[in-house]
């Protein structure tokens, strides 16, 4: 019997998620619902097949601030894939080169790897809490009710011989009555009755670890020092007086680190990004010579042409295992203002075959962007100013006038999108968040009149613009 799909992320369902954060941009949020069901359809295929069906790669074209990289992201957040959004101008900081392109792909494992480490970490939080109870009870046992051990190198050398016999002598009284002390201490101690007792105990130091190498030569390694000696030099530990409560937890966690087969997280984070992986490659308009190739743009294409095998398939060495990039979901985006999306090399070019146009923001998108999303900008700003006692509260005629101001300065000047709405709403609040400390007032309510009065000048004045978004 053929395994059914997930009809919690159906196409309609992934726009339904994502309307509640992102405003407007609906042919960019199809094609994203779009890409991930296929990608969902794919795992329902023969595997013969499956590895021939690719990912259909998308391009973003639109303005700064309209929501490309948000979609990207929660689109990410919604499936628990591993997403890194990297720069496209990182490649080609440093000479024509720049940063290696296949550390984005380094990126995302590492990325994977801290989403399945911190999955398995909850996976054994109750045998970790086992094994640090027991550790703890070691610790607060009397001196007394601890058992003398001699080590075993020195039997070897019959050493200890007489307090061996004499421990196998010992009577079962004695036995009996340890395991009572550790049952009582045990109990006391899961009962929370030891919580404010200090205890020294033995714990790992991590402070002295050593820097990863840095320098485009290493990061294509992806190897650290660190790593290298840690199998030759000797895990440190050091003696810390600590509350039982709070020696608990950290005992609980290096019994987890110890509980996490270090094998399977690797293999388990490889998996992840091959199948799921999300690369948001951001600026990509930045990368294209303009006026053809030659001179100080060479690099540029140059930088194309290593992102080419990456986008198309390979394989790429990660201190985890080889990744191969197959089925990486990658979403280009830029602004495209300079120069088109066809000035790209024609190979690259194909590697993008669903290109989305994203709208510049209308007033009445940034208004809704101020009042619909879940934890919008307006009630981020209430719930803060919330905490000092007083009820912020904003008309429909301020939210209007707000997003009718942002969109007259985004016309006017750079149009940044909505992040013209943060600058104005911290130059409308400014004066509200310096004095509410000092003057506590039940209620305020920020109407149109105050919007202009606040505002007015910072939209007028040319110079001042100059200086603030």
């Amino acid at each position: 019997m053929t395994p059914h799909l997930d009809s919690a992320l159906t196409p309609s369902r992934v726009i339904e998620y994502l309307d509640r954060y992102i405003v407007g941009q609906e042919k960019a949020k199809r094609a994203v619902a779009v890409a991930l069901r296929n990608r969902l359809r794919r795992r329902m295929l023969p595997p013969e097949m499956a590895r021939e069906v690719m990912p259909k790669n998308i391009l973003m074209v639109g303005p700064t601030g309209v929501g490309k990289t948000e979609i990207a992201r929660r689109l990410a957040t919604l499936v628990h894939a591993p997403f890194i959004k990297v720069e496209a101008t990182k490649f080609t900081e440093v000479g024509y080169v720049g940063r290696d392109v296949e550390s984005m792909i380094r990126d995302l494992v590492e990325f994977a790897v801290t989403m399945v480490r911190r999955r398995m970490l909850e996976d054994v939080q109750g045998p970790a809490l086992e094994r640090a109870e027991q550790r703890l009870v070691d610790v607060l046992l009397p001196r007394s009710e601890k058992k003398f051990s001699v080590p075993d190198f020195m039997k070897v050398f019959g050493a200890g011989a007489g307090a061996a016999d004499a421990e196998e002598e010992r009577p079962s009284e004695e036995e009996h009555g340890q395991e009572t002390t550790r049952a009582k201490l045990l109990a006391m101690l899961r009962d929370g009755r030891l919580n404010d007792r200090e205890v020294d105990v033995e714990v790992s130091d991590n402070s002295a670890a050593i820097p990863v190498l840095g320098g485009a030569g290493m990061d294509s390694m992806g190897i650290s020092l660190n790593e290298m000696l840690s199998g030759i030099l000797p895990k440190r530990s050091k003696k810390r007086r600590m509350k039982v409560g709070e020696a608990l937890r950290a005992f609980q966690g290096e019994e987890a680190e110890k509980l996490i087969d270090s094998d399977a997280l690797a293999q388990e984070a490889l998996e992840k990004v091959q199948e799921d992986g999300i690369v948001f490659l951001d600026e990509l308009d930045k990368v294209v010579a303009r006026g053809g190739a030659g001179g100080p743009d060479v690099s540029r294409e140059g930088v194309q042409r290593d992102l080419l095998p990456i986008v198309e398939g390979s394989v790429v060495q990660t201190r985890y295992g080889p990744v191969r990039t197959d089925h990486i979901l990658f979403i280009a985006a830029g602004a495209f203002s300079g120069v088109k999306p066809s000035d790209l090399i024609p190979e690259l070019q194909g590697r993008f075959p669903i290109r989305v146009e994203l709208q510049p923001l209308s007033w009445e998108n940034l208004q809704q962007i101020l009042t619909e999303p879940e934890n919008s900008l307006l009630k981020q700003y209430s719930a803060l100013i919330a905490t000092e006692g007083t009820e912020l509260r904003f008309t429909e005629e301020a939210t209007r006038e707000i997003a009718e101001l942002a969109s007259r300065m985004n016309a006017e000047m750079e149009d940044i999108g909505a992040r013209r709405l943060h600058t104005m709403l911290e130059q409308l609040l400014e004066e509200i968040s310096f004095s509410v400390c000092d003057a506590p007032t039940e209620r305020i309510e920020i109407d149109a009149d105050m919007v202009r009065e606040r505002l007015n000048g910072l939209v007028e004045d040319r110079d001042l613009r100059r200086y603030l978004l």
